[in-house]
């Protein structure tokens, strides 16, 4: 199992400088913190991804520091949790795509121009979600799953449209992660409500805590890259989820084939 400081020692073997963006004070201290105790040079900086203008702002910072930008991480992500899309608010709407699906635009338009200027190679990883692939029915997380589904196919595409270039996409299909995301609700910003107590948040704390660790994520991702793979997958388990869901797709082809060959064809 590999370890924070492994993977700390992997980034400063390669002689990379990183910088982090996200709307939580706190934890962008921790990570600076982590890094730097391994001599990586960091830059932590507070932005609501979902803001252009910030963004902006953070990309001109860390150049401004650390010069070309090679690696783009589109990593943030806020759920709502289990609940009835009639029942979303259109705020929580407004959030929940503001960051799941424009905070990773922000990044490509941001940052991919810049990357693509300077002409050396990069990679650019977009967080999804093997939610991103197919709705679970346990838990019925599907304002979370919609937004993934955008990612995959947004990467897609921006892997079609890097063709030719210096520069590599890959779209990462996490399974179960011991991340804070039952936690969301409590980052989400003042315009948009402010922060919220989520129902059944501790219930879902129990259960992504025994998710696979970041580290261990971190150092499958780094490989992936490495081999140039789109697709990252974390866990195998989810193959058979995947399959059962081409196989329903399947099912509907079949049944257009048979309705064309049978007398209602018109």
């Amino acid at each position: 199992m590999a370890s924070a400081s492994a993977f700390a020692g992997l980034w400063r073997a390669t002689g990379s400088t990183s910088s982090f963006a996200d709307i939580e004070k706190a934890q962008l201290e921790i990570a600076r913190r982590e890094l730097a105790a391994f001599n990586v040079r960091t830059r932590a900086m507070e932005v609501d991804v979902s803001d252009a203008a910030a963004f902006e702002r953070a990309a001109d910072e860390a150049e401004a520091e650390f010069g070309n930008i090679h690696l783009l991480f589109n990593n943030a992500g806020v759920s709502l949790g289990a609940m009835p899309l009639w029942e979303v608010t259109p705020a929580q709407w407004e959030w929940i795509f503001g960051v799941n699906v424009q905070g990773v635009i922000n990044g490509i338009r941001t940052l991919v121009p810049r990357m693509r200027k300077h002409g050396e190679t990069g990679h650019v990883i977009n967080t999804a979600s093997i939610g991103g692939l197919q709705v679970n029915p346990n838990p019925r997380n599907g304002s979370y799953a919609m937004t993934k589904y955008a990612i995959v196919a947004l990467s897609e595409a921006l892997a079609l449209d890097l063709e030719g270039s210096a520069i590599g996409a890959s779209v990462l299909c996490p399974a179960l992660v011991a991340t804070t995301l039952h936690a969301s609700s409590r980052r989400r910003p003042a315009r948009l409500g402010g922060p919220y107590e989520r129902q059944g948040a501790d219930a879902a704390k129990a259960w992504q805590s025994a998710g696979m660790s970041p580290d261990d994520v971190g150092m499958r991702v780094l490989d992936a890259v490495a081999r140039s793979e789109f697709f990252i997958f974390t866990h195998e388990e989810p193959r058979t989820w995947i399959e059962q869901r081409h196989a329903r797709i399947l099912a509907g082809f079949d049944s257009i084939a048979r309705y064309n060959a049978s007398e209602h064809a018109t």
